[in-house]
C-alpha cells in the first residue's frame, strides 16, 4: 500500500472545504494535506483518491505524493478548536496524506496548459466519473510552471451505492460523462486520441497495482474481504473501459 507515516504536528485546518482538511507535520520531516477519515464524507472519499490519483500517476499525469498518516489520540488534545478535536478525536488511525507543494497557486484559464494534457486529464475524469473539475472548484494547482491535479474524492461515484440490490458494473460501464461543466472542456476535441493512448495502458494489472495501494482498513468497512473489494473496483473499472463508446465526451459538448 502507500506509505505509511506518523502525524507529529497538526498545523492548521484549510477551511475551504466541507470535510475540514489540514495542514500536518509527519516523522519523515514532510508537510502534509490531510484529508480525514472521520469527516463526513467516509472512508469511499479516502479511496477515490488514492485510486484515481495512483492512476493518474501511472497513466504520466503529475498528482502529489501520497500517503497513509497514521494519527495517534495524544495530536488531539492540544488542539484549542472544538470542531477540529471532534475532528482528530474522530479520525485515529489511517487518514490520506497529500504531500503540500510550498508555493503552488490554483489554476486559472489564463495559464497556458498543453492542449494533449488537458485532453488526457479529461480522459481521466471521464472515465473516473470525476466530477469535481469544474470553474467552480478546478482542483489544479500551478507548481513549479507544471500542472498538478489534486481532490478525486468525488469520482467513482458507483462505490456509494454498489451494496444496494442490482448494483451492477455495467450500469456504470455506459454512464456518460457531461463535460459541459469541466473546467478543460475546451480541450474536448483531443480526448479521443486521449483515449487512443491511455486507454490501452489501463490493464487489469495496472488495476491491481494500483488497487494494492488502498489501505485494508479503508476497505473493511464495506464488508468482504479486502481483496474481495478490490477485485470489485476492478470490475466497474474494466467494465467502463470497455464502454468508453458510451461515455467519451464529444466535441459538441463544448
Amino acid at each position: 500500500m502507500i506509505a505509511t507515516v506518523q502525524a507529529s504536528r497538526y498545523v492548521t485546518p484549510l477551511r475551504e472545504g466541507g470535510s475540514l482538511p489540514g495542514i500536518v507535520e509527519a516523522d519523515d520531516l514532510g508537510t502534509y494535506v490531510v484529508k480525514f477519515r472521520g469527516a463526513g464524507q467516509g472512508l469511499k472519499v479516502l479511496v477515490a483518491e488514492v485510486v484515481v490519483g495512483e492512476l493518474a500517476r501511472r497513466l504520466g499525469l503529475r498528482v502529489p505524493e501520497l500517503r497513509a498518516l497514521e494519527l495517534d489520540p495524544v495530536i488531539a488534545r492540544y488542539e484549542a478548536d472544538q470542531e477540529v478535536q471532534d475532528l482528530l478525536n474522530a479520525s485515529i488511525g489511517l487518514n490520506l496524506a497529500v504531500d503540500f507543494l510550498p508555493g503552488s497557486f490554483g489554476w486559472d484559464a489564463g495559464y497556458p496548459v498543453d492542449p494533449d494534457e488537458a485532453a488526457r486529464i479529461l480522459w481521466l475524469d471521464a472515465f473516473t466519473a470525476n466530477v469535481d473539475r469544474s470553474w467552480r472548484n478546478p482542483n489544479l494547482l500551478i507548481w513549479h510552471r507544471q500542472l498538478w491535479l489534486i481532490d478525486h474524492g468525488a469520482a467513482l461515484y458507483f462505490h456509494h451505492g454498489w451494496s444496494r440490490p442490482g448494483a451492477d458494473p455495467q450500469r456504470f460501464a455506459h454512464q456518460p460523462y457531461d463535460a459541459s461543466d469541466h473546467v478543460l472542456v475546451r480541450h474536448v476535441g483531443g480526448v479521443a486520441e486521449a483515449g487512443r493512448a491511455l486507454a490501452p495502458l489501463v490493464t487489469p494489472e495496472l488495476l491491481a497495482e494500483v488497487l494494492d495501494q488502498v489501505p485494508d482498513e479503508w476497505l473493511e468497512p464495506d464488508g468482504g474481504r479486502p481483496d474481495e473489494i478490490r477485485r470489485r473496483y476492478a470490475d466497474y473499472l474494466l467494465a467502463r473501459l470497455a464502454g468508453e463508446s458510451s461515455w467519451l465526451p464529444r466535441a459538441a459538448a463544448a
